[in-house]
């Protein structure tokens, strides 16, 4: 009963949190900063959870398995609907090497470096070891646009700068699932074969999901219909992913990249009837894969400021790069690196959902060290942006 209530108030604080007012940028701008991030509700599950206070139990983490693989794959839904083809078509071509500059340069910022850490200081398996590390430099890869978006909603940045630094932002989601569905072949099952067959199966049930919904939605005129049959897709993928012990959020991926691929506008409606629910979700995400944090686990703490450390080099240098290939396609930051430090709820789904389909010593340091890192990224990118602010908006902040 104590969980229930406990999930109960958390969900009323994420539909609270979700609130248009909250997130407007021009009415409570302090307010909006901290509603945006989401990482609130982080804090919130690491105290409540088992690693710390203890008011959920390890049992009743078990018993919300299944709303977490739901969550996973909503994320995944909304992912792979951003996978618009026309809209990455029309895309020029430094675009795409701008994104991979920042993301893969922070990858290898953080990969190399402590997978070779880890295999001198751990006796776990080559392919382990490895496939964790990829894990971690694929969490510090990705980065959020939210400081972006609401630099230009509140007219603290030029409207072309922030929507360009949001599209590198959402690139770059593309580095982390590769590197996820890597990992998984390396780690989820008991050979690497087993592993390719795993992550297979999980592509071809999002696949037929979409599939699914795009037929069962081509003729419905009703919002409510749509919503309805939208909402009971995602709980089948979902579902199914947990019920086979594959990655939902891989699943959902594939699912939305299907209805995004088949478009129409049945899948536009479809798209917009699930936005209603994505920032819900998300907290509730945000909060659940806080109440997996082991706050004690002191490997995890000897390992959060190397990763912190490289991933701010890795972001600055790959920013810096980026903004090379991309100088004559978008408008950018003089500094871009500094527009890319925050992290987003991406990296801990990533991470989430490693350590559910491979149990263990070392997903657990690797999680921790990721929720643990995107609280500290949080705090340092709200101090960086303020380096990529237009000067004379920056000076009026600095004597405000």
């Amino acid at each position: 009963m104590q969980a229930l209530l406990v999930f109960l108030a958390i969900a009323a604080l994420s539909l609270l949190a979700s609130s248009r007012i909250l997130l407007d940028p021009s009415r409570l701008p302090g307010v909006a900063q901290l509603a945006a991030s989401g990482l609130t509700f982080l804090v919130f599950g690491i105290l409540l959870g088992p690693g710390l206070v203890g008011v959920l139990s390890p049992v009743d983490l078990q018993g919300l398995l299944p709303v977490v693989s739901l969550g996973l794959g909503t994320a995944g839904v909304i992912l792979g609907l951003n996978l618009e083809p026309r809209l990455l078509r029309r895309l020029p071509r430094p675009v795409f090497f701008a994104a991979l500059a920042h993301s893969g340069v922070a990858f290898l910022f953080v990969a190399v470096p402590l997978s070779g850490a880890m295999l001198v200081t751990t006796r776990l398996p080559f392919a382990a070891v490895v496939g964790g590390a990829a894990l971690l430099g694929a969490a510090a890869s990705l980065s959020s646009g939210h400081f972006a978006v609401m630099g230009y909603r509140s007219g603290r940045m030029e409207r072309s700068r922030g929507l360009a630094v949001a599209l590198l932002t959402m690139l770059d989601d593309g580095v982390g699932l590769m590197v996820l569905a890597l990992a998984l072949v390396l780690g989820a099952g008991a050979s690497v074969a087993e592993g390719v067959g795993l992550v297979a199966l999980a592509l071809l049930l999002g696949v037929m999901c979409g599939a699914l919904i795009a037929f069962l939605t081509y003729a419905l005129k009703d919002v409510a219909e749509l919503t309805a049959v939208m909402l009971g897709g995602v709980a089948l993928v979902g579902g199914a992913a947990a019920y086979l012990r594959v990655s939902a959020l891989l699943a959902g991926v594939a699912c939305g990249a299907t209805l995004a691929l088949v478009g129409g506008r049945a899948v536009e409606q479809v798209a917009r009837a699930l936005g209603r629910f994505e920032r819900p979700t998300y907290l509730m995400m945000v909060f659940l894969a806080g109440c997996f944090v082991q706050a004690r686990d002191v490997d995890a703490w000897v390992l959060l400021p190397g990763y912190v450390a490289l991933r701010f080099l890795g972001k600055v240098w790959g920013g810096s790069l980026a903004q090379r290939f991309a100088a004559n396609t978008l408008d950018l930051p003089s500094q871009l690196g500094f527009a890319l430090i925050a992290q987003g709820g991406l990296a801990l789904c990533l991470v989430v959902q490693y350590l559910l389909l491979v149990p263990g010593p070392l997903s657990q340091h690797i999680f921790d060290v990721v929720a643990l890192g995107a609280v500290v990224n949080e705090v340092l990118a709200s101090r960086a942006f303020r380096q990529v602010l237009d000067p004379h908006r920056r000076a009026r902040e600095g004597t405000a």
